[in-house]
């Protein structure tokens, strides 16, 4: 079989192009092709199968490979021709077809069966589209220059099949006497008309005069028109937040069924929701950090409905358990240890009574076997957490190294920790089926899930334990000083080690990912700035402010001579402290501060004793010994200009601290030595990096979103590097916009400008509610409600309803593929149903860490879904935006 390779793709000097060509069951193979003119480039190639994936890529005159298609291209071929002339389209990311075609689309078709297209041995070409339409009852047709194509007339176009979902195909005899001229358009199944065209010039196809030749014109980019595209609105609340009767204080996934009932009658038609990993690493409040997972593929036994398990709660506890879960369910915060304390009390209760028939479930044992690869070291890991008291693996007696052979048999029957391991895969084959029925109720409403991936992975979890290797363990993962706080953030986690991932195609991140399609159809990457670049910090470090950007273009010794920049480690890489610096610090206490934490230099500086010279260890030291000045200590220790990094090789290079300008030590520098050194913190932070981190994303990202069905939405707020859009724009991953959160310096965004790869909201889990915002910044706000809500006069003390719904509406009303809202945001809108305990409602404040995660809804689910006045009201606000 022949397959005869055509594309037009402008190439400079000493640039080739080639198609890789993967066919299952043999190896990849490159073809090269041949250029002819005008960026005409061709190949003939032999084939033996009917069905064909290929990407092509552009090469130097070395074979080294410059830039590649990032998806692939997928054929059927007719069975009743063995030459096909395929002419191509270089297929970029950021085609629509490319990124809407995911799981979203299969919720809306999910009874779409694949129509077959007819071709014969008259027909002289075939045309392929790969288009993704969300409306069922929309369908792609074909229209021309010629009677085969209807003359432009639309009531005679071509009716296209659609072949696989969001790809259409229709076969033609055309003229071989003409050049043909084409578009597609879109027809109304209702009213059996076309009623639109795509935009732009006419597509072409050449006369095919070759009987025994099929041509296929592959073709890409149906040129949507902005009303055609994918638009929705949906919630975002957290599952702990939800609150209904069924609850234990707090919320479980079966609520979620309720939660979809509400969206359908809204007409909202997607749920976000934060991480449901496992966070149980204490028992303690601090485990509410959602972020904080112990491990990546197990849920969190919070969630967990107990009257819902397959088994039932033994009767002695029957009524004990009613008065506990009306104990919890009346608190308006979750109480964490009480509920999962509680929770773990009466799920332990049923696996004992039951633990017979448990063990010998078939469906059990199947779910142990396929997911044994995650299982067991997670049950091992929970057996240990748990035995000795912690989830620091280093501290426990035994399998303080995790040896697969030695840990395997905590799954056998003969173990003394059998059981053990046994409940804790049993509780998480429970939450599987419970978070798998409420997702497939969701999508039988055509609701479709939004999860959210952390960027990191707990310091002390069972990836840590099993994978060191993968993880940067003598490091600390953070975020830079931004709006939130001053002195960035540390989040504790490890760092990752992308060159250990890198060697085996990043599979730890292809399964984790796989792990989650399984239940969502869209993801959120928190942070996905830290795909380009981490701020991470080294142990001795508390917090975020001395932290530096990894990997970075360092400076190194010779760049501090080019610059005349008299470098000395102890004056730059050492806390400045003198006279006026203590003064400043300690005030009254200052000698008192000196006499125990410093030496004098007896020239009016001074320097930390040993034991007290950095951030960790004077929190160690604060932990038995509390002191009133211990944050301004801890504070002085960040009063330095550069921060050391020691390679590999021995050789040292150092990074500007952040806000370099702003440090006292920057103070008491002469004039010269101050603009030289903020030049090189300019030029490392604003200037030099992008290039290594654009690169660094591009080797990264690809291949893991091209292991996913889902759509992938990026949170990339912050201090966003200029290479961060470039690459999100070429991979077709949708942006967050915050309207508080600009990424500029004006004071909000404009959600009227946001284009469509752009999810836009008003807030978000990190932030203050509109309500609790409105009271923040009252010259602020009076601005807003002049300038962006466009009303006069003096701005209520409070933000009203009325205004509330005034953001809503901005926020629907624009281009962006998605507006989600935090569920506040929607009881804002109403006097009736806004909390009246305004300050309960904030989900997580950055600057305070740990954060108790404890928001509850003040309404329950049940009464939610019955507010009709409310709930039309929405609904027609995603009528009328075109959400729908």
């Amino acid at each position: 079989m022949k397959l005869y390779f055509n594309i037009n793709f402008k190439t400079k000097m000493g640039e080739k192009l080639q198609v890789l060509v993967m066919e299952e069951g043999t190896e990849d193979k490159i073809h090269f092709l041949k250029y002819t003119d005008n960026g005409n480039w061709n190949a003939e190639v032999d084939y033996f199968s009917k069905t064909i994936s290929y990407k092509y890529q552009l090469t130097d005159d070395g074979g080294n490979i410059l830039d590649e298609e990032l998806s692939f291209h997928y054929l059927n071929l007719p069975h009743n021709y063995s030459e096909f002339n395929i002419y191509d389209y270089w297929n970029l990311k950021n085609f629509p077809e490319n990124y809407l075609n995911n799981k979203i689309l299969k919720n809306i078709w999910q009874s779409f069966r694949p129509e077959k297209v007819a071709v014969l041995k008259k027909h002289t070409h075939l045309f392929r589209l790969e288009a993704p339409i969300y409306k069922t009852n929309w369908r792609v047709v074909l229209l021309g220059n010629c009677e085969a194509l209807g003359n432009w007339e639309w009531l005679n176009s071509v009716a296209m099949s659609q072949t696989d979902l969001g790809v259409w195909e229709a076969a033609v005899e055309l003229p071989q006497n003409q050049i043909i001229q084409y578009k597609y358009g879109l027809l109304n199944t209702d009213t059996g008309k076309v009623f639109d065209l795509e935009y732009g010039n006419n597509r072409f196809a050449l006369a095919n005069s070759e009987k025994n030749i099929l041509q296929i014109k592959s073709d890409h980019f149906f040129k949507f028109k902005s009303y055609e595209m994918y638009h929705a609105a949906g919630v975002a609340v957290p599952v702990f937040a939800l609150r209904s009767e069924n609850g234990f204080g707090v919320g479980e996934f079966s609520d979620l069924k309720m939660l979809a009932d509400w969206a359908k009658k809204t007409n909202l038609s997607l749920i976000q929701i934060l991480p449901i990993n496992d966070t149980t690493a204490n028992f303690r409040w601090t485990d509410s950090y959602p972020y904080a997972a112990i491990s990546v593929y197990a849920l969190h036994p919070q969630y967990l409905s107990v009257e819902n398990l397959e088994y039932s709660l033994p009767k002695n506890l029957v009524e004990e358990f009613k008065t506990k879960k009306s104990e919890l369910n009346a608190l308006d915060l979750i109480d964490y240890e009480l509920m999962i304390s509680g929770k773990w009390k009466y799920v332990k209760a049923v696996f004992e009574e039951w633990k017979d028939e448990i063990l010998k479930d078939r469906n059990f044992k199947k779910f142990i076997k396929d997911h044994e690869g995650w299982l067991l070291p997670y049950a091992a890991f929970c057996v240990q957490r748990d035995k000795y008291k912690t989830p620091n693996f280093n501290n426990w007696k035994t399998h303080k190294k995790y040896i697969a052979g030695k840990v395997a048999a905590f799954f056998s029957p003969k173990s003394k920790d059998y059981e053990e391991a046994m409940l804790h895969s049993w509780v998480q084959y429970q939450l599987h089926l419970q978070l798998k029925d409420a997702v497939d109720y969701s999508h039988s409403l055509g609701i479709s899930l939004k999860g959210d991936l952390p960027i990191g992975i707990y310091r002390y979890s069972v990836e840590a334990w099993t994978e060191p290797e993968l993880f940067g363990m003598d490091f600390q993962a953070g975020a830079p000083p931004d709006q939130f706080t001053e002195l960035g953030q540390n989040w504790e986690f490890p760092t990752y080690n992308w060159e250990a991932m890198k060697e085996n195609g990043y599979q730890w991140w292809k399964n984790r990912f796989k792990a989650l399609e399984q239940y969502f159809d869209a993801m959120r990457i928190d942070h996905i700035l830290g795909f380009f670049r981490i701020w991470r910090m080294p142990m001795s470090a508390t917090q975020g402010i001395l932290g530096y950007f990894y990997p970075a273009v360092p400076v190194k010794m010779e760049e501090f001579h080019a610059r005349n920049i008299p470098f000395n480690y102890e004056r730059y890489c050492k806390p400045f402290i003198n006279e006026q610096v203590l003064c400043d610090y300690f005030g009254e206490e200052r000698e008192a501060i000196h006499n125990e934490f410093m030496h004098s230099h007896f020239n009016g500086t001074y320097s930390l004793k040993e034991e007290f010279d950095t951030q960790r260890k004077l929190k160690d030291y604060f932990e038995e010994n509390p002191h009133p000045l211990e944050d301004q200590l801890i504070s002085l220790c960040a009063n330095v200009l550069f921060l050391r990094e020691d390679k590999e090789n021995g050789e040292a290079v150092y990074h500007p601290r952040f806000n370099i300008d702003k440090t006292d030590s920057y103070k008491y520098l002469s004039d010269a030595e101050k603009q030289a050194i903020y030049d090189l913190y300019i030029d490392y932070f604003f200037k030099r990096q992008d290039g290594l981190w654009y690169q660094n994303a591009m080797e990264k990202l690809p291949m893991i979103l091209n292991s996913t069905n889902m759509l992938i939405c990026g949170e990339d707020l912050g201090l966003v590097p200029d290479c961060v859009p470039q690459v999100m724009d070429r991979l077709g991953i949708t942006a967050l916009k915050v309207q508080r959160m600009p990424s500029d310096n004006s004071p909000w965004y404009n959600p009227k400008n946001a284009g469509y790869m752009n999810v836009v909201t008003a807030s978000s889990h990190d932030s203050s509610t509109l309500r609790q915002w409105w009271h923040e910044d009252r010259t602020l706000t009076q601005k807003y409600f002049n300038q962006q809500l466009g009303q006069y006069g003096t701005a209520p003390w409070n933000l009203e309803p009325e205004l509330a719904e005034m953001i809503m509406k901005q926020h629907l009303y624009n281009e962006a593929m998605l507006a989600v809202f935090p569920i506040q945001e929607y009881f804002a809108t109403d006097s009736h149903l806004a909390n009246p305990e305004m300050e309960n409602e904030r989900i997580n404040e950055p600057a305070v860490f740990p954060h108790y995660w404890r928001y509850r809804m003040h309404l329950n689910l049940e009464d939610l879904v019955k507010q009709d006045d409310f709930n039309s009201k929405i609904s027609s606000w995603i009528v009328e935006s075109n959400r729908i």
